[in-house]
Order: C-alpha cells, then structure tokens, then sequence
C-alpha cells in the first residue's frame, strides 16, 4: 500500500504569531530540511538557535561529543519543518511529572539523569547492567526528523538525535524465544511527583512492549538527544523510544531496562483502558479512541484562531515502509 507523503507545512501554518519570537529556530530548521530533500543520504545537522532563554540540555561531555558527530539522515527523515524548540519542550505527556502539559516543563528540571544504567535482560545471551556512556559508545548519532502524533490526536515534528534500536539489541544476541521487547521507565517517587501520592494516575514502573520485528525496523530509534543537544529531562533524558508510525505513548521516556521475552508483556496504558490503549497502538485514521475521532488531528504549534487541522495519515504517514509488518491482520481488531 503506498501513501503520498503530505505537502510541506507553510511557515505561515505552523508558527503563530504566538511563537513567532522563535522565528531564527524554525527558519534554521526549514533551511535544513529544504537542503535535505535535494540530497541523498546523510547530511550535516544546522547549527539551531535558541531564543528567549528557553533552556538547553548540552548533556555529560561524552555525550556533548557524540552529538557534535552525528550527521542528519535524510533518506529516513521527513521534509516538514520541525516545531519550534519551545513548543517541544514545553507540550508533553510524562505523567510522571504531572498531568498537565506543562507540568514536566516545570517539574523535572532538577531531574538527575547522570549518571544513568540501564538492565538488558531476558532472552539474550549477553544480559547485563550498562553505564549509557558504554551502551551507547558503539553507536554513531544521527538526526532524523520524524512526525509525532499523540492518541489525543495534536502532533509534532521533531528532529530527534540516536541510533537504531534494532542494532542495540543485536549486541546483546536475542535468542530464537525472544518475540517482543519490554522496555520499562525509571521508578522514583522522590524525584517523579506523579509516581507518588494517593492520586497517583497509573501502576508504576511505565512499562511498554514492541514486536521483534517492530523493534528491529529501521525506523525505530533510541533517543538521546533533541536539536542537537540532549534530551531535556521533560522529553525523557536521557534515553528514550521513538516509534514514529505509533501513537506517542508507546514511545517510552527515561528508559532503565530492555527485556526480551517470549510472551507479549503486560503494558501499563493497556492494562490501565484495554478498550482505549491497545498494545499495537499504530495510528489509524479510520479507528477512533472511544471519545474521540482519530482522522483529523492538530498540529502544533496552533492558536485558537489557526487550530493547524489535518487529516491523519494510516501509520502516521510511515505505511509504505511498515505495513507489510501487518499483513493479514485485522488493524480495528488489533488497535
């Protein structure tokens, strides 16, 4: 099934006069993307420009260096210009900061995430605890530009810094029982308020799983950084899943450990709304949340008087490269 990728957004679409004050970031970055769409590979990532004091996450200096090393690939990335930084950072789901989209803005800036391990476990032959800097050291950084979009139906588009996840995995030597991957955020009420409390939202750890061979496409990435510089803690620092052709929330933040299992594990919005929140969560404009319709969705950043709706695209635009993942399979049975 092939899918024409949309039209480029206008500049006059996506920046309101609202967040015009970020004018020299997205200008930056819709030069950069109309470059890459005359190139064929790998390209060198646009010095980005911050204003308004918006904060910056450089990042340990090993990582400050293997960020400056990357290049941008293209072939994998989209041509629609990515949001301006402050609306990135300052829009999120991470309910382990708090409810509100702006609560992990305010809430995680004193969140430690260096130094950080994470646990590789399960059906591999090489299982161990890892400092970031010797999981990620193997890894060449790259910048692809890829759309978010959100089960409450708004979306971004992000130019997300890391590597493939499927070449992670393949250090540690899945073994022929492992079916899916289990991935399972930090657990720390003291440094995460919306771990903690009476009203807590959710059964903690977040935990979220992939197919075998979902985790091992080439569009899966681990993230580690954002415009060029590390992950701020509100988008997950320092290591998180991006899986652009599913809703948002199966794109886990501040990951602690990797298992791979045989079974499909219990993840923590499916069991939480199993009608609502199904495992594959891949988007799908013909398949509506029970409260909302799912075929239209508004792309940020959008004011009252420019809302930015358009029409959502089956697999988030990504078919031609992942529908074949699902051959044969009832995607309004399988949400």
């Amino acid at each position: 099934m092939l899918i024409k990728r949309p039209d480029p957004i206008k500049a006059s679409d996506i920046t309101p006069e609202s967040v015009y004050r970020n004018r020299r970031l997205f200008l930056q970055g819709l030069a950069g993307t109309a470059a890459l769409a005359l190139s064929g590979g790998a390209a060198a990532i646009p010095s980005y420009s911050f204003d308004d004091g918006v904060p910056v996450y450089p990042g340990p200096d090993w990582l400050q260096r293997k960020l400056r090393e990357g290049d941008r690939n293209a072939a994998l990335s989209t041509s629609e210009a990515p949001a301006p930084y402050i609306s990135v950072t300052t829009h999120n789901n991470f309910y382990e900061f708090g409810l509100g989209k702006q609560d992990p803005s305010r809430k995680a800036q004193k969140f430690r995430t260096d130094p950080w391990s994470v646990e590789i476990a399960g059906e591999v032959n090489k299982p161990g605890t890892y400092a970031l800097e010797d999981l990620l050291g193997p890894h060449a950084l790259e910048e692809r530009i890829y759309r978010l979009r959100c089960v409450e139906a708004w979306s971004m588009v992000i130019p997300w810094m890391g590597f493939p996840l499927g070449d992670l995995l393949k250090r540690f030597e899945p073994t022929s029982r492992a079916k899916y991957v289990a991935f399972t955020t930090l657990h720390d009420p003291e440094q995460m308020p919306g771990q903690r409390g009476f009203f807590s939202t959710l059964d903690w750890p977040y935990i979220e799983g992939l197919r075998m061979d979902e985790a091992m496409h080439p569009l899966t990435l681990l993230a580690v950084g954002l415009y060029g510089n590390a992950l701020p803690p509100q988008n997950g620092a320092p290591f998180r899943l991006v899986v652009p052709w599913k809703y948002g929330f199966k794109s886990i933040k501040s990951i602690v450990r990797i298992e791979l299992t045989e079974e499909m594990p219990d993840t923590t919005w499916n069991l939480a709304a199993p009608n609502e929140y199904g495992f594959y969560a891949n988007v799908n404009p013909t398949v509506d949340h029970p409260r909302w319709s799912q075929a239209t969705e508004r792309r940020l950043p959008s004011s009252l008087f420019s809302p930015n709706i358009i029409d959502t695209q089956p697999f988030n635009g990504y078919a031609e490269q992942v529908a074949h993942l699902y051959n044969g399979m009832d995607l309004r049975k399988w949400f």
